[in-house]
């Protein structure tokens, strides 16, 4: 079973951090490449950050250079660190595999404000 809890949004305010969490059940982060994503209201889901099990990085343009993927296996925990947040930033973030499984969690609201 697929389970994903995301945790650590808030508000802030233009220029701040923040820091996401994701525990993943086992089956998805042993086997899967790990993403962030985001929705911002009207829009689609986008991808913003993936991570592989040997680490490797990928960014959206959007965000390079100011978000950084990690994760520990040992906690089935992937994290995003937010630095420099703009008000486009705004969205609910989820963690997923990469692509991703059908199953979503309730995702964090980040909302950053001007």
């Amino acid at each position: 079973q697929v389970q994903l809890v995301e945790s650590g949004g808030g508000l802030v305010q233009a220029g701040g951090s923040l820091g996401l969490s994701c525990v993943a059940s086992g089956t998805i982060f042993a086997l899967n490449v790990m993403g962030w994503y985001r929705q911002a209201p009207g829009k689609q889901r986008e991808l913003v950050a993936r991570i592989s099990s040997a680490d490797g990085t990928y960014y959206a343009a959007s965000v390079k250079g100011r978000f950084t993927i990690s994760r520990d296996s040992a906690k089935n925990t992937v994290y995003l660190q937010m630095n420099g947040l703009k008000p486009e930033d705004t969205a609910v973030y989820y963690c997923n595999a990469v692509p991703y499984y059908s199953v979503w969690g309730q995702g964090t609201q980040v909302t950053v404000s001007s």
